[in-house]
């Protein structure tokens, strides 16, 4: 049983700005990495769900870390069913399509497209897989995908895509858990695909949120995704919506969850907690506070 906790992010410009965990030695992407693994022993790729990542980046960091450093990657969000920015494709596909609208959903691509994103997402992830660094790739769906015939056909998908590659499902429609029977009917879809379900802590209420489901659905794998609990910016848009993200975990709040962690983490080889506080240094102080409660438990 091995319990890591870590950060959704090490790059994001209000960390960097704030001076507050990187010495300024620290100062480019090898030095950070260098310095942030060996604090942490998990970290998510959150740059992957925006553009296809690059095989000679996952590379590097598989050099720059530790051994026994774990890495999950957000898949693209052209699997997920996100909107895409056409520019987030890459430019020899584009050229394929001249007339192609500003933004679409994966589902518009044509098929050849979607499965040569998938073939070039699943080789940029290999050095992190060879290297025994992948922890999974996390696909993050949109509240719009429900618990419904569309929302199963998409998770069986991804998880078809994806066979012999560890994956990690997290939903944000309140469908999927709504009631006993619905979360029992989630999560034996999820251990009947093979795909580790993430507990996820967040604002409660609202549609767009789940609740937490401290359950375990694959045997390999646990996780745990904590945004924080910042309920009245949660569906804020425009400037405000980053606001989401400003959380501070009190030290009784951290240890419930190291509780609960420690729990959950008898029933798979490895759990994963990640912080998605990611404003200024607020995911370092989560993920750290969380492993000092982890210690006291």
């Amino acid at each position: 049983m091995t319990i890591l906790t870590g950060t959704a992010s090490w790059t994001d410009p209000t960390l960097l700005a704030c001076g507050r965990f990187y010495p300024p030695h620290a100062n480019d992407a090898e030095s950070r990495l260098r310095h942030y693994a060996a604090r942490f022993g998990t970290v998510e790729v959150d740059s992957s769900h925006y553009a296809l990542p690059d095989p000679h980046t996952a590379y590097l960091w598989a050099q720059r870390t530790p051994r026994d450093f774990i890495f999950n990657m957000k898949a693209f969000r052209a699997f997920t069913g996100h909107r895409i920015p056409l520019q987030a494709l890459p430019a020899d596909l584009r050229r394929d399509w001249p007339d192609a609208p500003a933004s679409l959903y994966g589902d518009q691509l044509p098929e050849h497209w979607r499965d040569e994103l998938w073939r070039r997402f699943i080789l940029a992830v290999e050095p992190l897989r060879m290297a025994g660094k992948l922890g999974a790739v996390h696909f993050q769906f949109p509240p719009w995908v429900k618990h419904d015939a569309r929302g199963i056909a998409r998770l069986r998908d991804c998880a078809r895509r994806m066979e012999g590659l560890p994956m990690a499902a997290e939903f944000r429609h309140v469908s999927w858990f709504d009631g006993p029977e619905a979360t029992q009917a989630t999560l034996a879809l999820q251990r009947d695909l093979g795909v580790a379900h993430t507990v996820v802590d967040a604002p409660q209420g609202m549609d767009n949120t789940v609740p937490a489901v401290w359950e375990a659905t694959h045997p390999d794998l646990a996780v745990v995704r904590l945004h924080g609990r910042n309920a009245a910016a949660w569906n804020a848009n425009g400037p405000a919506s980053s606001s989401r993200f400003q959380y501070v975990y009190t030290p009784a709040e951290l240890a419930d969850l190291a509780a609960r962690v420690r729990k959950l983490a008898r029933n798979a080889k490895r759990t994963q907690a990640l912080f998605n506080t990611n404003y200024e240094d607020h995911g370092m102080r989560n993920a750290a506070g969380l492993a000092a409660a982890l210690a006291a438990v």
